[in-house]
């Protein structure tokens, strides 16, 4: 297992290296004023002799300055592509690929623009982010290895091939999870907040930083740093709750986790998409909140993930009143340097949020590519149009509207992260669904369990039951039902104890008069409309929450969780201290 942490000292050291070709600039609204043409391409100094000679922001700062201006500008790229393998694929997704970049496959998307990474792409049906999942190219772990592998090879050949390819995917569990089919699922983030043990956080998100190793991915864009002040549809379960040093918690031990498997974290999404409602795959969200508010309730977690170690951050599109109003976070230089950078002290690298959503859509994919870039993004993520977003930034290098120093420390923040992680082994796909594995995930889920009516000790059933649930979880019926035979409790298709599953998306609509039990599987908000005598959240439909449901309602273990956002009229749990 390799162990990944952050090196801002040695981050620092090799920006340093290539000060001399930063100069002062930016321009457009939200931008600082741009210095004019840049000059000739002028390579780093040499480190000093002091530097270890593989130290990750070494290799970095030398390698930029072998590069070419085609090379520097591929390193802050991270696409998607159609396709489910490297080199063959469908002629819908060859098609794809020849609109998105004029190219057939994934592999000549990689050589032709000379690409830092890409990311893999995919939804499922309570994934509140599907509207900017274009395609899909995960099926399962033996198919996702196959297309990673071949996506290395091509980026080998490139000539920043010593420096691994950026391979990275939406992996956050709970409702946004790209890859579920054999692999092990640990409960949402929610429901780890109501375990409220970073210790089984990390273990677990350490089984799921293995595993993500094990198909070739090696950056994460999790764990959600946002926290939940309000009843926001788009981040609801997928924060680790409403209060920000139990949220900040939360997410050092997923970060220390992730990254002790050889897996970049990502922290996202900056300055705090919790704040508002308003989904920003479709509008831009409006931050009302002063900037007190947001120092106190909004950065904690993200102020904790960096201090873990967390290797990215992801911009969001959000319009911050209080610090540059008009101006999503994305295209700010005033957020992304002087806040991020300035206040907060990050080193690592900035990743965008998808550059194909419709704030980010306001530009052409050029323009928005060279905004987001000079407000201090490292990485440029799922442009809508690769061709136009590299020419984009190679017109604008030349021209001078985009100062060198910027691209070059950009991509000198992309390669020292790529160094850092290095090209370590890759464990072998059996390691997928180890027994260790489950039981992380297991022993999280178990802890998440919350009782928020009914008596702590009297939440066993008796007698058969019979589960229901609102419209389309079949899967997750059956899943409770196994669960529960195997616990000893006699399951019937009707007559017995009811007990009922809402999740993702529930109202008040979707609860069933009568029922004994009522169960929800993600927010709890929908429970305070529930007429259950007794009322429990696992925050999550996994397997292993399932699993702990069952042993709960079988009286075999003690629910201990604690709702980690407040429900009007219950209490956090009726289980005492």
């Amino acid at each position: 297992m390799v162990r990944v942490s952050t090196t801002p000292r040695r981050v620092a050291t090799a920006l340093g290296l290539v000060t001399a070709l930063l100069v002062a600039g930016c321009s457009g609204a939200g931008q600082r004023p741009s210095a004019g043409p840049a000059s000739t391409p002028v390579p780093p100094p040499p480190p000093p002799s002091s530097a270890p000679p593989e130290d990750p922001a070494t290799l970095a700062a030398t390698l930029v300055g072998e590069l070419a201006d085609e090379d520097l500008v591929g390193q802050v790229l991270m696409p998607y592509a159609y396709g489910d393998h490297a080199t063959k694929v469908s002629a819908g997704s060859a098609a794809g690929n020849r609109a998105l970049a004029g190219v057939d496959t994934p592999a000549e998307m990689i050589e032709k623009y000379r690409l830092g990474g890409l990311i893999l792409v995919g939804f499922s049906a309570d994934d509140p982010t599907q509207g900017n999942q274009e395609t899909t190219n995960v099926d399962n772990p033996k198919q996702v290895r196959n297309l990673t592998t071949g996506l290395r090879e091509a980026a080998g050949r490139l000539p920043a091939g010593a420096a691994p390819l950026l391979i990275g995917t939406d992996q956050e569990y709970g409702v946004v999870t790209r890859i579920t089919d054999g692999v092990t699922m640990l409960p949402s983030a929610l429901g780890a907040g109501a375990a409220g043990d970073p210790d089984l956080t990390e273990a677990a998100w350490r089984a799921a930083g293995t595993e993500l190793t094990a198909m070739g991915i090696n950056v994460d864009f999790a764990p959600v740093a946002d926290v939940l002040v309000t009843r926001s549809a788009v981040i609801g379960s997928r924060s680790f709750g409403s209060d920000p040093q139990r949220a900040a918690d939360q997410v050092g031990g997923a970060v220390r986790g992730l990254q002790s498997a050889g897996v970049a974290a990502t922290l996202k999404h900056f300055p705090g998409h919790g704040h508002s409602a308003v989904d920003s795959h479709t509008d831009l969200p409006r931050l009302p909140q002063s900037r007190g508010e947001l120092a106190a309730e909004a950065w904690p977690p993200f102020t904790a993930g960096i201090e873990a170690g967390a290797l990215a951050v992801m911009s969001a599109h959000l319009d911050v009143r209080s610090i540059d109003p008009g101006v999503a976070a994305t295209f700010s230089y005033k957020l992304l340097t002087e806040v991020l950078r300035g206040e907060l002290g990050f080193q690592g690298v900035v990743i965008t949020d998808g550059m194909n959503m419709a704030p980010a859509r306001r530009f052409p994919p050029g323009e928005a590519a060279v905004r987001a870039l000079k407000a201090g993004n490292d990485l440029i993520l799922m442009p809508p149009h690769v061709g136009q977003a590299y020419e984009g930034l190679l017109t604008a290098l030349r021209d001078g509207t985009l100062p060198r120093g910027r691209l070059v420390e950009a991509a000198t923040r992309v390669l020292t992260m790529k160094f850092t992680l290095g090209d370590p082994p890759t464990p072998a796909l059996s390691t997928l669904g180890a027994p260790a594995h489950r039981e992380a995930a297991g022993e999280l889920a178990a802890g998440a369990v919350t009782v928020l009516r009914g008596r702590c000790g009297t939440t066993g059933v008796r007698g058969p039951v019979t589960v229901t649930s609102s419209a389309g979880r079949a899967h997750t019926r059956a899943a409770l039902t196994r669960a529960l035979t195997e616990a000893g409790v006699k399951v019937v298709p009707e007559g017995g104890t009811v007990v009922h599953l809402v999740g993702y998306g529930d109202g008040a609509q979707d609860l069933r008069t009568g029922a004994a039990v009522t169960v929800a599987m993600d927010t709890p908000y929908v429970l305070a409309k529930a007429k259950s005598a007794t009322l429990l959240a696992t925050y999550s439909s996994s397997r292993a929450s399932m699993t702990a449901l069952a042993d709960v309602l079988a009286g075999k273990t003690r629910p201990a969780g604690r709702s980690p956002v407040k429900v009007p009229g219950l209490p956090t749990t009726t289980c005492a201290d």
